[in-house]
């Protein structure tokens, strides 16, 4: 199984495409959406090429292949115009055994764990700057934001495959890599 995890779009007509021609060269099965995905809020600048009409057109498109989960960004109102689920605070994925906590993060994060074994994942946006980090027992990786990202941070997605976690830019390149066995 491979997937891909892109976060934070936050309306940007500009990073969506980029998000879906990357889902497409990666040949992952599912897109997982970790939240803001219409809406820029209130303490960000708006992003590329703002357009959430656009973005939700292609979010609809593909609806098919996504798994969602609800950022601070997102409403009852943005989940009127799109065709698939965007409001569930978390979802809980079994990778290869290995259970992964998926959520925006500003209801779940490193100050507030969701409960969890020890070797569990803890997947999140929100902040906008790529991580991965261990704590009591449970690893925190964030993609960082494929629109609007932070602490000089790139434009970034994630893909998972046989174990093992990348973080890389918008155009491919590899950042970082994290083996979860």
């Amino acid at each position: 199984m491979k997937l891909m995890f892109a976060s934070d779009i936050h309306g940007s007509l500009s990073a969506m495409q980029t998000v879906l021609e990357r889902y497409k060269a990666e040949g992952a099965s599912r897109l997982v959406l970790l939240g803001d995905l219409l809406y820029h809020g209130p303490r960000n600048d708006l992003p590329d090429r703002y357009d959430p009409k656009g973005v939700t057109a292609l979010l609809n498109s593909v609806k098919n292949e996504l798994f969602c989960v609800r950022g601070n960004c997102d409403a009852e109102v943005d989940q009127m115009v799109l065709d698939f689920p965007i409001l569930a605070d978390y979802a809980l994925i079994d990778l290869s055994g290995v259970t992964a906590f998926v959520t925006h993060g500003h209801l779940f994060h490193l100050d507030n764990l969701p409960p969890h074994k020890p070797g569990d994942l803890l997947i999140h946006g929100h902040t906008h700057v790529l991580t991965v980090q261990v704590k009591d027992g449970m690893t925190y990786i964030n993609p960082g934001s494929a629109a609007l990202p932070k602490e000089n941070n790139p434009k970034s997605y994630m893909v998972y495959e046989d174990g093992v976690f990348t973080i890389k830019t918008l155009e491919g390149d590899p950042l970082l890599t994290h083996h979860v066995r």
